[in-house]
């Protein structure tokens, strides 16, 4: 359900904030791991 929820929040359906308590500490590192905040975009620019 982790990876589902980061997709969610990826693509702009759910937002952090709708993830179930239980699971929000599980998708944020999954985010983070992809370089991705909790509003599913980008941490630092590209350059």
């Amino acid at each position: 359900m982790v990876t589902v929820y980061v997709t969610l929040i990826v693509k702009g359906y759910k937002t952090f904030a709708q993830v179930p308590v239980n699971l929000q500490p599980d998708v944020k590192t999954e985010l983070a791991a992809l370089d991705l905040g909790t509003d599913g975009k980008p941490l630092a620019p590209v350059a």
